[in-house]
C-alpha cells in the first residue's frame, strides 16, 4: 500500500522533535501565516483556526499530501498568553503564573486535499487541553531559570522538556505532548484515519 507523504506545516523545532517520535519519514515547510487574533475569538478558536489554517496553505500546495497544522496558547488569568520574545516578557508572563493554573490549548489538524475530488478533502480537527500547576516562584528563580533556559520562543515563557519542569507543582491532563505543542496520542489517531498508520 502507498503512503501519502507526511508534512509537518511548522518551523517549530520542538514540534519537528515531537513528530520524530512517531518513527514515520516527513517533510516540514513553513506556512507562513498572520497568527493574530480576531476580536472576540476565544483560545481555542484561536489554536483551531491556525492550526487548519496552516495544514491547509500547506496541503493546497501538495495535493495527495497528508499534512499537519498545529498551534498552541496559554491563558493566565483568562487571557492569553503567547511566545515572550524577550527577557522582560518572559518575566512578567512567570510572575502571573506563579502558584496559578494555567491550561494550555494545542489546535490540531492533520488536512489531506483528495488529488481526484477536491470538494471531498479529508479534515480532520481538535483542541487538546492541558493544565499546569506552578509552584510559587520569586523573582531570583524566575530570572535564574530564564537565564539558564531561555524559553522565549516558547507560550508561557517555559521549556517542559527542560528544565521548565522544575517550575511546576504538578501537571494535569491525558497527553503530555501536547505541553510541547503536538498532542502525539490524538495525532496518531489522525493520522490513522488519513491513512498513514503509525503501528
Amino acid at each position: 500500500m502507498k503512503i501519502a507523504p507526511l508534512i509537518l506545516a511548522s518551523t517549530s523545532p520542538y514540534r519537528r522533535q515531537l513528530l520524530e517520535r512517531l518513527e514515520l519519514p516527513f517533510s516540514v515547510e513553513n506556512p507562513n501565516i498572520d497568527e493574530s487574533q480576531l476580536p472576540e475569538e476565544s483560545p481555542e478558536e484561536l489554536v483551531l483556526r491556525l492550526a487548519r489554517q496552516k495544514a491547509y496553505v500547506i496541503a493546497k500546495q501538495n495535493p495527495g499530501a497528508v499534512v499537519i497544522g498545529s498551534d498552541q496558547v496559554a491563558v493566565i488569568d483568562g487571557k492569553i498568553t503567547g511566545k515572550p520574545g524577550c527577557h522582560a516578557i518572559a518575566v512578567e508572563q512567570l510572575r502571573s503564573a506563579s502558584g496559578k493554573e494555567i491550561v494550555f490549548f494545542t489546535g490540531l489538524c492533520c488536512y489531506k486535499v483528495r488529488e481526484m475530488d477536491r470538494l471531498n478533502d479529508h479534515v480532520q480537527l481538535a483542541v487538546v487541553p492541558f493544565k499546569v500547576v506552578f509552584r510559587n516562584l520569586s523573582d531570583e528563580q524566575i530570572h535564574r531559570y530564564l537565564k539558564r533556559d531561555k524559553p522565549y520562543n516558547c507560550a508561557g515563557s517555559f521549556k517542559s522538556e527542560g528544565l521548565g519542569v522544575a517550575l511546576f507543582d504538578r501537571l494535569i491532563g491525558d497527553d503530555p505532548s501536547a505541553l510541547m505543542g503536538l498532542p502525539l496520542i490524538k495525532l496518531t489517531t489522525m493520522l490513522e484515519q488519513a491513512g498513514v498508520p503509525v503501528v
